[in-house]
């Protein structure tokens, strides 16, 4: 992995260079924090991770949807789902409308450990960010505002977040651009 030029021309082939070098970089953070959760049992796996993710975006999820979101076969869902279970963070229920369909929903304890990742991760995030001169922090959000709203037109499913739009507090309210959406402190990635 290499690092992103500093210098940025603007070329469509450098920017998915740093948009890549900056998503692997943040994996490797947040799985950093997911794995230091103080006084939890973390899943044990990112799949797990981004499982608890989906069902939190969706409470009673049916379990056929998660493999869809998450296009994973039955049968490993399933196991997931037995490890989450196991460590209290998901919960199984008989869908309302079709007894023979299973719906996921976390528990209580579920979402107060993905609340703590989250709490690590926009730590992280928000020192970083507040780092950066007020002109960077507003092409960042414009940037990122953008691949948002392009990966929901391509890919409405995959990148679904409630509202479908970018939902994040700023470290700066001055420096959010007026198009970039009204932020709130619900949005998972």
């Amino acid at each position: 992995m290499t690092t992103p030029d500093a210098a940025p021309s603007g070329s469509r082939h450098e920017a998915v260079h740093s948009a890549s070098f900056i998503t692997e970089l943040l994996d490797v953070m947040w799985d950093n924090a997911r794995n230091s959760t103080a006084g939890m049992t973390a899943p044990g796996s990112t799949s797990q991770l981004r499982l608890m993710y989906v069902v939190d975006r969706e409470d009673g999820i049916r379990m056929r949807t998660v493999c869809e979101r998450l296009a994973s076969a039955a049968p490993t869902v399933t196991r997931m789902c037995d490890r989450l279970q196991a460590t209290g963070f998901l919960e199984r229920l008989p869908s309302p409308d079709n007894g023979r369909e299973i719906t996921l929903r976390l528990t209580p304890t579920g979402k107060r450990h993905l609340q703590r990742i989250r709490e690590q991760r926009d730590t992280m995030l928000h020192q970083a960010i507040g780092n950066m001169s007020p002109t960077e922090r507003r092409a960042l959000a414009l940037g990122l505002a953008g691949l948002h709203r392009q990966l929901n037109t391509a890919h409405p499913q995959e990148h679904r977040t409630p509202g479908s739009e970018l939902k994040r507090s700023w470290p700066d309210a001055a420096a959010r651009p007026s198009s970039c959406p009204t932020p709130s402190p619900s949005y998972a990635p």
